[in-house]
């Protein structure tokens, strides 16, 4: 099975290209939802509020003024957009070394039957101890809702499609299960 893996996960670690794809990829998931008020988006302040002369007092125009109480703030925070770019191949690449240097440090492992009769959390145990791993990532299919299941309220244990791989969940985890039935999915999206 490791030699299976092995034509598959071929990629040497490049840290650099590792590093710039989990920033880029963590930086995606930021919404940058902060925002003010500016003087224009406050509502009210539309009579002048004393006349222009005779008071003593400075000129004012409007109460909404950012030097007044309850007015608009100067420079207002804008909504943020954090998103970066990131390439097709230097997605898959950043992969493909992540499950590559997991396969040398022995941290990866093919299930040829990650597949459980019921949804009971005492044949995700049971699993777990033949494996004698404490925190892991398991990768299956969504069709595949026993083993979720089974598996979900473990603590260290994460269970995602293969769909939803990503190199941050990769890195999150001690070790990662592959389910065999979705590993030429994960080639696929491994392979530049």
């Amino acid at each position: 099975m490791i030699a299976e893996l092995a034509k598959i996960f071929t990629k040497e670690f490049n840290e650099a290209l590792v590093h710039q794809v989990i920033t880029d990829f963590m930086a995606n998931q930021r919404s940058g939802t902060k925002t003010q008020k500016n003087r224009s988006a406050v509502s009210g302040g539309g009579a002048k509020p004393r006349p222009q002369k005779g008071s003593g007092r400075a000129r004012a125009g409007t109460t909404r003024s950012p030097i007044w109480r309850t007015g608009g703030v100067t420079f207002a925070a804008r909504p943020k957009d954090y998103n970066k770019k990131i390439n097709k191949k230097m997605y898959k690449g950043a992969l493909n070394c992540i499950f590559n240097e997991l396969l040398k440090q022995e941290r990866l492992f093919l299930s040829d039957n990650l597949n459980f009769a019921e949804k009971k959390t005492k044949l995700g145990k049971e699993l777990l101890d033949r494996l004698k791993i404490t925190n892991a990532l398991f990768i299956s299919t969504e069709n595949n809702a026993n083993v979720f299941f089974s598996l979900r309220n473990i603590k260290n244990i994460s269970v995602i499609d293969y769909k939803d791989i990503n190199p941050h969940i990769l890195m999150k985890h001690d070790n990662i299960v592959i389910d065999k039935n979705v590993l030429e999915h994960i080639e696929k999206a491994t392979t530049v």
